[in-house]
């Protein structure tokens, strides 16, 4: 049994830092795309306080198709052209929205959704998947935890056999 320890009277840096030991920990061995996206929703979800949606939207053509998560029934496909998820994946950087409401094209899967974190994942160039943090809590992701949330999908990016089509 895994257990995730998460210290919030460390510096962010340093927790980060922990984290992705952890992390790397849990992936070791497992080369699988899906059970590591979802152990990887899983941990972000266990490790976080104020979140109520974590997960992987994959990349087919021009819409973000859903993958694994946890949290509420999500929207299944979303269109580049569209929301938060889909400026990440048009544009290829990570967007960190303080309050999702003041978005005009949001799209509002679950209505207690206060702020976004949703970053690009990026193999080899390509785009291949957005992963998705909400809050219900407006301003809830800091520059740090942007950071350090994109050091921790990096290490899922290269724990994972991305040969596999999704």
């Amino acid at each position: 049994m895994f257990n995730i320890e998460v210290d919030n009277s460390l510096p962010k840096a340093e927790l980060y830092q922990d984290l992705n030991q952890q992390l790397q920990a849990l992936l070791t061995g497992e080369t699988d795309l899906i059970c590591n996206a979802a152990q990887f929703s899983a941990f972000i979800m266990q490790s976080f306080p104020e979140l109520n949606w974590a997960g992987f939207y994959f990349a087919r053509q021009e819409e973000l198709v859903l993958g694994p998560y946890v949290g509420k029934v999500a929207c299944t496909r979303i269109p580049f052209q569209r929301g938060v998820c889909g400026a990440a994946a048009r544009s290829l950087t990570t967007q960190r929205v303080d309050d999702v409401h003041a978005v005009p094209d949001h799209i509002a899967c679950d209505a207690a959704s206060n702020s976004e974190l949703v970053i690009p994942v990026i193999v080899n160039g390509e785009l291949k998947a957005v992963f998705d943090i909400d809050s219900p809590v407006t301003h809830r992701f800091t520059q740090d935890d942007q950071q350090g949330i994109e050091t921790l999908v990096a290490s899922f990016v290269e724990a994972s056999d991305w040969n596999w089509k999704v």
